[in-house]
This record gives structure tokens, sequence and C-alpha cells, in this order.
């Protein structure tokens, strides 16, 4: 009878008592034979699937043992999707994989393909972990049952011989009923599960799928959100593809030019496989995914990628309407429809093998929809009787599909019934074992530990970097520089604007970096809706420079796949109002891949954002927009806000060399109404522009990342304003106001306002003991409020004061100057202040 919850003893009965009831296999025949006259896999491979299958189930309901006294982190299962074995056998090892996060069978399956194909393992003798703890010391209230001893099992036959060329001993503490494979991936699996330190790829911070000699992207729990990514991971694969094939490679292999010219991580024919459940293809990343994988087909751009859809039929309690999955996936145009039955090993390989092949030769999208059952709940103790039936939970049980490849097996005369179960029970007593050996593995312990691979800043790398790039254009690239710019470098075209000097130099890298790309909403044809990116497209062409659709998720999704595949993106989000459509895909997927990799995986970027108020005879809030409490809010983003054409030059270098060289995820910040600005204090001065430096002043007027700059007005010693963006202009004239009653002002622009730049920023603050911040953004959830706490964390102990913008949504025309920053406002600010 069922409990409330399908508890693993319920699930590990049922499963023995259908293999036992299997029986005999009427005659014994070859392994190396087809299961059946038309099946494309021998009784040897099924054999092997089921032990995937197997693994994966042991590891389920370890962990639910684990969780049962307070060891284990994480139990959401793979029970019942154990099908996607029969996926990964049909796909290559060195085809990328975003999964599900009920994905174990395929991840067991991958690691044996890596394993049979020569790759490294990663356990080894130096991670032998210590003497397994005393089970019997665990509370049993929701413990999954105990393996069952092989060696006391007195009714089962003697299981056959592996498949020829199966070697089932491996070295280290895990024994010979795991193939070297299947230990591999039980003992990853398992350190997930209880936040080891030495897990291969978190590192003890998550519970994922992953590892870099697999080809296995981590995922985390965040729904549908990998999907974006894996669209643009298939695009930079058959974009570097291509590009392999066009001989346009050096001697030694490399791409010609500079910085992030590594070889592509993947073969050439890879495609990209990514896995997701039912409930997800309603989410919005899920739809931006399809519509911009179909959308780009379309237009005749090849996507190489494998939707994997397992559905299961619920999203925790909520159903997915009754063919509602299969008609949303069929009408998704441009992406191409296959289906099987998750239940069925040996049908799901031969359409997985159709829809992979068919997705390689024609480098197009395809979904392949694998109807599964969800077996002991979504997670824990999620009671199931609280919205499913016991017939309806009675019935999946009965389409458990580890136990329909055993009654394949035992059709097909390879083993019996009674074999299989004593399979199944070394397999569970082996991961019970390494289970007990992982318990005792360190923890991370310190916040050191756990941000370590956050965003590693190497600034002395990030500068050689820049000079390279000087080198590189000054000497061997002089005469492609030459000729890019139509034979007039821009250090030889005047004094420039922040546009033109933005544009400048995204042409500089583009030379520089022969992997970097620029998209986005308008940016080719067009050259941007404000001309930054004017001219490119001709000069680079449509393959480096090149439209999006309107869609943000997808833009940063490109970015975060062609990042990931080796590329150095440069996506354009149109107005920073735009961003908040997308953020996730910064938040969850960009600036947490290192975090969840270790390192092993990043994916590099620049987001151009045009953003910040001030845009006079054209407005609202959604093109005056000045909020970014939501980018300083992720860890390890870094935020540049140019207001000056010489400072925009260079920190956009600082920022691609910091993504070349750290794998950094950087939001260029670029003030709409300084566009065009050329004016500071009157009139065709033209102090607010700036000549292009050449080449070789790069190195020298490097600017490192969370380094401020500081202006000197007058004696510079009354005040300090502390400002950025259209603030530094503002203040700059304030300053010049207060020059003419006596009051010596510094004006820092931060410049960088993640991370802020502490230790100019305390320094110049005490220089005057009174500080004044000018705050473009909102007075609550704004950068002044970073900086208040910076300068008091920091030991500043002088006076102190704020201008902000008021907690209000921008507004259309004149009305705007009742809640943004005003110079008069700047101005009595200081009086203010300097009177007390």
């Amino acid at each position: 009878m069922l409990s409330d919850v399908t508890s693993p003893q319920d699930l590990d009965d049922r499963f023995r008592d259908r293999l036992t009831a299997l029986g005999a296999a009427d005659e014994r025949r070859d392994p190396g034979e087809p299961v059946t006259d038309d099946a494309a896999l021998t009784g040897a491979q099924v054999l092997d699937l089921f032990d995937a299958q197997a693994v994966s189930r042991q590891l389920d309901l370890a962990a639910r043992w684990l969780r049962s006294f307070g060891e284990g982190f994480y139990t959401i299962g793979s029970a019942g999707h154990e099908g996607n074995a029969a996926v990964a056998a049909a796909l290559r090892p060195t085809d990328p994989a975003l999964l599900h996060y009920r994905s174990g069978a395929f991840y067991c399956v991958r690691a044996a393909q890596a394993t049979a194909s020569g790759a490294d393992s990663p356990a080894t003798a130096a991670e032998a972990a210590p003497e397994p703890r005393d089970p019997a010391a665990a509370s049993v209230a929701e413990a999954a049952p105990e393996p069952r001893d092989p060696a006391a099992t007195g009714d089962a036959e003697t299981p056959p011989d592996p498949p020829a060329g199966e070697d089932n001993d491996t070295a280290g503490p895990v024994a010979s009923a795991l193939a070297p494979g299947y230990a591999d991936a039980a003992r990853d699996v398992l350190r997930g599960m209880v936040a080891s330190s030495r897990e291969p790829i978190a590192g003890g911070r998550h519970k994922v799928f992953g590892r870099a000699d697999l080809a296995v992207v981590p995922t985390t729990s965040t729904i549908a959100s990998h999907l974006p990514r894996a669209v643009g991971m298939g695009l930079a694969v058959e974009r570097l593809r291509r590009l392999d094939t066009s001989g346009r490679r050096t001697g030694d292999g490399q791409l010609p030019g500079g910085g992030g010219a590594s070889p592509a991580p993947w073969p050439a024919d890879a495609i990209v496989v990514c896995s997701f459940g039912d409930a997800s293809v309603n989410h919005a990343s899920a739809t931006a995914a399809f519509n911009t994988a179909g959308w780009y087909d379309h237009t005749g751009l090849r996507i190489p990628v494998l939707f994997v859809c397992e559905d299961n039929g619920l999203g925790i309690s909520v159903r997915s309407p009754k063919g509602w999955v299969q008609t949303m996936l069929r009408s998704r145009p441009g992406i191409r429809y296959f289906a099987a039955d998750g239940g069925d090993v040996v049908g799901t390989y031969a359409v997985a093998a159709e829809a992979a092949a068919w997705v390689r030769r024609h480098r197009r999208p395809a979904v392949l929809h694998l109807s599964t059952v969800r077996l002991m709940g979504h997670a824990g103790a999620d009671a199931e009787t609280a919205y499913r039936g016991t017939a309806e939970i009675e019935a999946d049980l009965d389409r458990d599909p580890v136990a329909a490849t055993a009654a394949t097996l035992v059709r097909a005369g390879v083993a019996s019934g009674a074999d299989l179960l004593a399979r199944y029970d070394r397999i569970g007593w082996e991961v019970r074992r390494v289970a007990e050996e992982v318990l005792d593995e360190p923890k991370l312990t310190t916040p050191a530990e756990v941000v370590t691979p956050l965003a590693p800043r190497r600034p002395a790398r990030v500068a050689r970097a820049v000079a390279d790039a000087a080198s590189r254009a000054s000497g061997p690239g002089a005469a492609a520089r030459t000729e890019a710019f139509g034979g007039k470098p821009p250090e030889l075209s005047g004094p420039l604007t922040l546009a033109q000097s933005i544009n400048a130099a995204l042409a500089d890298a583009m030379l520089d970096h022969p992997r970097m790309a620029v998209f986005g909403e308008d940016v080719a044809a067009k050259g941007g809706v404000y001309g930054v990116t004017k001219g490119l497209r001709d000069r680079f062409g449509p393959a480096r420079v090149f439209d999006t659709l309107l869609d943000e998720t997808s833009i940063l999704g490109l970015g975060l796949g062609a990042g990931l595949a080796g590329m150095l993106p440069v996506p354009e989000i149109q107005y920073l109002a735009y961003l908040h459509n997308a953020e996730d895909q910064l938040r969850g997927e960009a600036a947490s891949m290192q975090f969840f990799s270790s390192g092993a995986f990043r994916n590099p970027m620049v987001v151009r954002v045009a953003g910040l108020a001030y845009q006079e005879g054209f407005g609202g809030h959604f093109h005056n927009d000045n909020s970014v409490a939501v980018l300083r809010d992720v860890p390890g983003l870094l935020i540049a806000v140019p207001a000056r054409p010489d400072d925009a030059a260079a920190m956009l270098r600082t920022c691609l060399a910091s993504a070349a060289v750290d794998g950094s995820v950087c939001v260029f910040l670029e003030p709409i109404a300084l566009y065009h600005t050329r004016d500071l204090y009157a009139e065709g001065d033209n102090q607010w522009l700036a000549e292009y430096p050449e080449p070789g002043a790069w190195t020298g007027g490097h600017v490192p990342v969370g380094r401020a700059r500081v202006y000197g007005v007058g004696s510079a010693e009354d005040l300090t304003i502390v400002t950025f963006g259209n603030g530094v202009r503002m203040s700059l004239r304030a300053a010049a106001t207060l020059a003419e009653e006596g009051v010596g002002t510094r004006v820092v622009d931060l410049r960088w306002l993640a991370p802020l730049p502490v230790a100019d920023l305390v320094r110049e603050a005490a220089a005057t003991g009174r500080v004044l911040v000018v705050d473009e953004t909102r007075r609550s959830g704004g950068v002044g409020e970073g900086v208040i706490a910076a300068l008091v964390d920091g030991g500043y102990v002088g006076a102190a004061r704020r201008v902000a913008g008021v907690d209000s949504f921008v507004p259309l025309g004149p009305a705007a100057r009742q809640v943004l920053v005003s110079e008069d406002a700047i101005t009595q600010g200081a009086r203010t202040l300097l009177a007390r």
C-alpha cells in the first residue's frame, strides 16, 4: 500500500517484484546479437544501458538515505527518467550537453563513453575516502532500502559474463560491480549530494551534472534559463565550424590575430544537446529559445541544437494539460519534431539516433519529445497523494523504465530476472559504499573557498593583454588597421565624441580578436539607434556584426553560448530598461558559470547597454532608465560606466581584455545623453571631446578595473564630489560655479560601479573631509548607498551628504527634471555641506 510519499522502499520493493516475476530467459542468446531482429542495439549494449539506469536509480535511493540523517542536501532524482540513458548513447561524448536535473542515467552513459574513448578519469588514489561510517547510526525514518549483499543472495543465477570489451574492474575505492565510467559518475553525483569540495565541477557549491572532460556544461535548477544559452552555443559551433573549414587558420592551428583565438572546444561537426522538463516549455526563457532557433532557421542560418523535452506530465504538482506539450513542440516553426517512449530503451535509442543524425547532417534544430514518468515525487518529502490519486501513482510505477529494460533483456535471452536483480544489488551495494566514503570528504569552510572561482581578477595579465594588443596594432597589424579605417585611423581624425570613441575602440578590438562578434537590435545595417556601431558591418562583415531579433533574453543567450564556445561576444542591449526583461540571463546563467564550474567553464562577454537618463526631447521611463540596482546585486559582475570619450576607449579595452583573460562578464553602461556631447562649460568649447590615442599610447592610458578618475577644480581642498556617468559633467560644471565662490573641489568619477574603486574613494574623501555623493540613480537602491557604505567601512569619519534621483520612474518631457539630479541641486548640496 502506498504511503503519502512514494518512498524509496516502495519503489525498490516494486522493482524487485517486477524482476523476480520476469523469471528465466527462454533461451540464452549471444549478447552480441541485436535484442530484436530490427533493433539497432545488441544485448550487450542494452545490458550496459541497464547498468547506467541501475546506477542512476541507486543514486536516487542513496540521496534519500543521505537526507534521512542530514548529510544529503539535494534529493531531486531521476527515477522514471532513466530512458535518457539511450539519448546519451545516441550522441557522441564530444557533443556539448546542458542537462535537465533528472539526467542521472544520461550522465552515467556520458562518463562511460568518455572512459571508453580514453578520457582521463577524475578518480585517483589520492582521493580515496576514509573508512565508511556505520550506516546503522543513521535514522531510518526516510532511509532508502538497505542494499542487498549480493554474496548473500542465494536464489540468483550466476550473472552473465560482461559484454565483450567491458571491463568491470576499476581502480580506487570503487569495486568491480561498477565499470570505470559508471564508478566515476556515481562518485561525482554523490559528492554533489553531500556538498563535498572534491566534487569535480561545482566543488561543493551545488549539486549539478557537469564535467569539462565530458563536455557536460553545468546547469542549476533555474527553470529553462539554459535554453537560450544552448541556442547561442549552436550558433557559435556552426560559425566556428565554417571558420575552421574556410582555411583561415595559421600553421599552428590558431586563428590569426590576438586575444581569444584559441581552438574551438568541440569538434567541427558537434551538435548541442539541451534537456529540460515538460513544465519548462511554458517558461518565457524556453519560448525565447525556441523562437530564436526557429527565427534563425527561417533566415537560413544554421543552429545544430537537439532539444530534449523529458515529459512526465508534471511541474511539481501542476499538470501539463493532456496533449499540450506535444502540440506546442510540434507547432514550433523551424524545429524538427521527434517523439519516443522513454520507457522503451531500444525505441528511444532508435529515435534519438535518428534525431541526432538529422541535426548533425542538416545543422538545424530539432526537439526530441521523450515520454517519461516521475517516480518518488518531485523531491524530498513531496506528498504526491495531495495532488495525485493512488491509481495514477500505481500506473506510473508500472511504467518503471528500468524494469522495462530488464524485461527487454529477458525477452532477448540475454539474462534472467534473477541475473539482473543480482546485478542491480551489486550496483546498489557499491553505490551505498561510495556514498559512505564521500560523507567525510571536506566541505567548503571559508568565504574565500566559496567565492574563489566566482570572478577571478588578474589585473597584471589584463594590463599585459592591453599592451600586447597595442603592440599588434602598431606592428604586424598596422597595415590591416589602416585599411580597415579607410586609410585614416581614428587618432588622425581629430577629437571624438563618446559615441565615436566607442565605435573606434570596437573596430580596433574586432581587428585584434578574430572571434569577437558585435550583435543586437539594429546594430548592423543601421549602425545602432545612436550610430555607435555605424560602419562596423561594412568593415567586418555580417558574420561578425549582425542584427538579432527583438528579444533581450535571446540576445544575452546568444552571447552566453558564444562565449562558452570560444568566441568573444559583445551583445548590445538597446536601452537599459530593456535589460530588466532578461536580467536572469546575467544573474542565473552568465555570472554563475565560473562559480558553479570551479572555473572549468566560462562565458566571457561584454554587454554594451545604452542607458541612464537626461535625454533631451525623447524619453519616458523606457528610454530614460536610471536603475542599475539589479546589476550591482549580481555577484562577480563587472560594471563600467564611461563618462568621457578618452575613458570610454580605454575602459572598453580593459573590459574586453578582462573577458578574454579572466572570463569576466562585463556590462559596459554607456550614458546616452553624453554620446554626442561636445561641450563642457560653454557652447563651442569642445571640452567634452577627446583625441583617440594611437596604439603606442594604449598601455600608458590603461584604466584598470576598479580605479577612479579624479579632477581638481580650484584648490581642490574643500570638497570631494563622488559621482559617475552624467553626474561627472554636471559636477564639473557645478564645481566651476563653486570655484567662483572660492571653493576648491575634487570631482571623483567612479568609472566602475562594480567593483567600486574603494581605495580611491576613501583617499579622496579623507583629503577634504567633506563628501557630496552625486547619484543620478534613485535614492533607494541607488549607487549612492553603496558609496556611503564603502566610506563607512573604509573608516571615513568626515561629513557626507547625498544628492540623488527621486524614487520614481522617469516621466516624459520636462517633467523628468523634477525627479533627476540637476546642477543646481549639486551646487546647493555642496553649499549646505560646506556650511555645516
